[in-house]
């Protein structure tokens, strides 16, 4: 049963919340131990849910009434374990909810429970967690990517109906597409920050992952918005519905060019375009964009500077543990690399000309926007390794390698399910121009459906 529709039967009276959120505990106390998607769960669940079943039998039940949400350990929750998969923050319970869950709370979802991640959202492979590797239940023993790699595994495992992580370079889109869900990154301001602990807060963004993109569309209408607590959001109208994109929305044209990605998974992808292309009359255009090659090596400066700034309030003085102490290698390395390149900032000779570049990459997706309405690629070039394997930094890096330009642009992205390969799910990433969530989301409906 899609969620949408179990929403509906909820509110009708057919289907408790309580039954609800109780099986999905029930599968969480099950099979976590063997997926390890979930670090910790909200004991006030059941309760939380006997509520809103009272507040539906009076009629007063908000818009998420009786769906379980699974929330990413860099998202703050009142009273839950926030602790960013890092023993750094080991028993730290969040003092206030972020917007974004005073807006799912607000509306009667119910939290069940704070996911695995990579630690301090260093990593994109789902193993880097300080409370072990999270598993990939779509493809099990390879990775689930990262790093929101449990939000994506506990929708993929059926542990919730919605989560949600954050996005810096990929977080969301790159687990999506291994683990065969849908995930998606708003337009940079379109979702509130206040309450996520950031990793690099000029690309930092809250996003969703659902089993189906009308879902994920359906709460992200509810979360995006303008929060005086976080001054680069703002407002915007709702999101025109999918429902109203069932037939052809007209012409489209999708921008296609050339990437690195692994033979197999680019003729994946070319061949749903093909469909695309063929179902509804749409066109395709080949595109190039200047600079793109320069993506990931624009990111990381930028990143290891933000998050070694960002990372000196753990100090081991107001709360938790130093950070230096306590933390992995792949935060180290960031911390460390942070503190070199901000050494060398008065010759402006890393940071400030990555900044440069990333607003050159912005302008030059701005100029292909005019001539396309979205661009489709892979969401990531290649399939996922074995957990454990032993790859190198660089290899690791070049995961997100066609997700790192979105962020750079400031752009909405999102990952669907696009097939398999060998039985591996491989993710089909839709990019459009800043804020045209709506025409991504109806673009996304239409290649879900074929």
């Amino acid at each position: 049963m899609k969620t949408l529709e179990k929403l509906k039967q909820m509110c009708e009276g057919k289907l408790s919340a309580e039954k609800n959120i109780k099986q999905f505990l029930d599968k969480i106390t099950k099979e976590n131990k063997k997926i390890n998607a979930v670090l910790s769960l909200n004991q006030d669940a059941i309760a939380d849910a006997k509520a809103v079943d009272e507040k539906i039998k009076k009629g007063k039940a908000g818009k998420l009434a009786g769906l379980g949400f699974i929330i990413k350990s860099c998202i703050c929750v009142k009273g839950l374990e926030t602790n960013c998969a890092s023993k750094t923050l080991e028993n730290w319970k969040a003092p206030y909810d972020a917007t974004v869950i005073e807006k799912i709370k607000n509306e009667d979802g119910i939290i069940i429970g704070m996911a695995n991640m990579d630690e301090f959202a260093c990593g994109g492979s789902g193993e880097t967690s300080a409370y072990g590797p999270c598993q990939n239940p779509s493809a099990f023993g390879l990775i689930p990517g990262g790093s929101s790699s449990g939000s994506a595994a506990s929708v993929s495992a059926d542990f919730c109906d919605i989560a949600l992580g954050s996005d810096t370079g990929g977080s969301i889109r790159n687990p999506a597409s291994h683990c065969g869900v849908v995930g998606i990154k708003p337009s940079y301001g379109l979702v509130s920050r206040y309450g996520l602990i950031d990793m690099a807060m000029s690309f930092d963004q809250i996003g969703i992952l659902a089993k189906d993109v009308e879902t994920a569309s359906y709460v992200l209408d509810i979360i995006k918005g303008r929060d005086e607590k976080d001054t680069i959001s703002y407002e915007t109208k709702p999101l025109e519905k999918i429902s109203k994109f069932k037939d052809n929305p007209g012409k489209i044209t999708i921008g296609v060019m050339k990437s690195v990605s692994d033979v197999k998974v680019q003729d994946l992808i070319d061949n749903k375009i093909s469909q695309l292309v063929k179902k509804y009359n749409w066109k395709t255009k080949n595109i190039d964009i200047k600079y793109i090659d320069l993506a990931v090596q624009t990111y990381y400066p930028i990143v290891y500077v933000e998050f070694f700034s960002g990372t000196r309030k753990f100090d081991g003085r107001r709360f938790g543990k130093k950070i230096e102490d306590a933390a992995g290698p792949e935060v180290l390395r960031r911390i460390i690399g942070g503190s070199e390149i901000s050494k060398a900032e008065y010759e402006g000779r890393y940071y400030k000309k990555a900044l440069q570049v990333k607003e050159i990459i912005k302008k030059e997706f701005q100029r292909v926007f005019k001539q396309v309405d979205c661009i489709i690629i892979p969401t990531v070039p290649r399939l996922p390794h074995k957990l454990g394997s032993n790859i190198s930094v660089a290899e690791m890096y070049s995961y997100d390698t066609l997700t790192i330009p979105a962020n750079l642009a400031e752009i909405c992205a999102i990952s669907i399910p696009a097939g398999k390969i060998d039985g591996i799910p491989v993710g089909l990433q839709i990019m459009c121009a800043p804020l045209q969530e709506s025409k991504m989301l109806s673009i996304a409906k239409m290649a879900e459906n074929l």
